[in-house]
């Protein structure tokens, strides 16, 4: 839930103003006697106070009150404010840019860190994102809470993945330029392109660095990966949860020529997924679930809305859920639902913790603001907001990620052998 911060407001004198001077005639000097200054104190202390007094009933401490109103009627004083700073600034800058500032110093002020500020172009590549439909270079990015961009997943198939880049690998550099102070949508937004057009990525691993010469292709939805495993086992890999990925999780579970379903168990992978889409989070847990709650979502002045199976899934399966840092948001609600429901048993290293949900929100010129909007919590109440999931299971995050997947595939086994024999 966005956090309010009371703004402390300070009034100061600016030493530095310049003001317009005149002359005026002084009148001869003469000695001034001892009466003569008390006096004048009392009349200048006299004057001062009803100066005080009038200026504060008139209000027109900074300037007259008629001159403040006409200013203010004629527009917001953000729009006086755009127009004195585009009109009289050293350094010119456009009102479409001071809007920009504006909205974004705003959303500051609300202390929501996932809240965004999308020119319409921009949020067209946040959607076709979520469609699974952009011309990249096929990463998800996350951050590490120390202003650091990580690779948080990456595509099978795409020029990240055939060049090398790994998950956990830190973003230091695109284009020959350096990210130090970018956040997350600014790294995502230089490595988005033109098909077919190159772009430099560096990167950090093991205090090394690391250059990738990747070219901008066309991605398709191919966030959900498929691999049969020994023992008619299968892993379910998802990377995101874009459009339709509920659907293609469901499809592999209940099975599909020629392997058929998996009843030696799955292994539901959802490392280095930094979430997406709530429908398509719930729709996944139902692929594993008969029925009854997946999330509760709690909107800022709304009713508290309770997402439930969509549709009834497979209960009989032994599955395993594989986690670590990089799970969030979107997948640590499918993780969440399948641990409080009994459903799986949860493999890796601690989820992140991101517990809000986000709704976009249409500007009249087609740009948007995202902002959080609500809570959610697991269906037995719990608010994973800063706090995520503790594995059944736990490997340490520095061990080789084969390591959590071989202890995954003992913990099927160990299911396999609870359930009664089959005819």
């Amino acid at each position: 839930m966005a956090v309010r911060r009371k703004r402390r407001i300070r009034v100061r004198p600016s030493p530095y103003t310049c003001r317009m001077s005149r002359s005026v005639s002084l009148p001869s000097r003469r000695r001034r006697t001892s009466r003569d200054r008390r006096v004048g104190r009392l009349l200048r202390g006299a004057a001062v106070a009803a100066a005080i007094v009038c200026a504060y009933g008139a209000g027109i401490v900074s300037g007259s009150g008629s001159q403040r109103h006409t200013a203010v009627a004629g527009g917001s004083v953000l729009d006086e404010a755009a127009a004195k700073i585009g009109g009289e600034a050293a350094k010119p800058i456009g009102r479409d840019d001071l809007d920009r500032a504006a909205i974004e110093g705003m959303l500051r002020g609300l202390g929501d860190r996932w809240a965004r500020y999308y020119s319409a172009r921009e949020y067209d590549d946040v959607e076709g994102r979520l469609t699974g439909h952009y011309s990249g270079v096929g990463l998800w990015l996350g951050d590490d809470g120390r202003s650091r961009v990580l690779v948080a997943s990456v595509q099978p198939g795409t020029a990240a993945a055939r060049a090398g880049v790994r998950p956990g690998d830190v973003v230091t550099g695109v284009g020959g330029a350096s990210v130090d102070g970018w956040d997350v949508d600014g790294v995502a937004k230089a490595l988005r392109g033109r098909p077919n057009e190159p772009v430099e990525l560096t990167v950090e691993r093991d205090r090394r660095t690391r250059r990738f010469h990747l070219v901008r292709t066309p991605v398709t939805a191919g966030d959900v990966t498929v691999t049969d495993l020994p023992e008619d086992a299968r892993m379910i890999r998802v990377g995101a949860f874009t459009r339709g990925t509920g659907r293609q999780v469901r499809a592999a579970v209940t099975g599909r020529p020629p392997s058929g379903r998996p009843e030696g168990g799955v292994l539901l992978d959802l490392r280095g997924n930094p979430g997406g889409l709530v429908d398509e989070a719930v729709e996944t847990a139902s692929a594993f679930l008969p029925d009854g709650p997946v999330v509760t979502y709690e909107p800022r002045g709304r009713p508290v809305e309770k997402r439930t199976v969509t549709d009834p899934g497979d209960t009989g399966t032994p599955l395993v859920v594989l986690v670590d840092a990089g799970t969030a948001s979107a997948a640590e609600i499918v993780a969440g639902s399948l641990r409080d429901r009994d459903r799986a048993v949860i493999i890796g290293s601690r989820t992140y913790g991101k517990g809000s949900v986000q709704e976009p929100i249409r500007l009249s010129d087609g740009s948007v603001l995202e902002l959080t909007v609500g809570r959610y919590r697991t269906p037995s109440g719990r608010n994973l907001d800063g706090v995520g999931i503790e594995p059944d299971v736990a490997v340490s995050a520095d061990r080789p990620p084969k390591e959590a997947e071989r202890r995954a595939r003992t913990v099927l086994r160990g299911l396999r052998a609870t359930l009664p024999d089959r005819d």
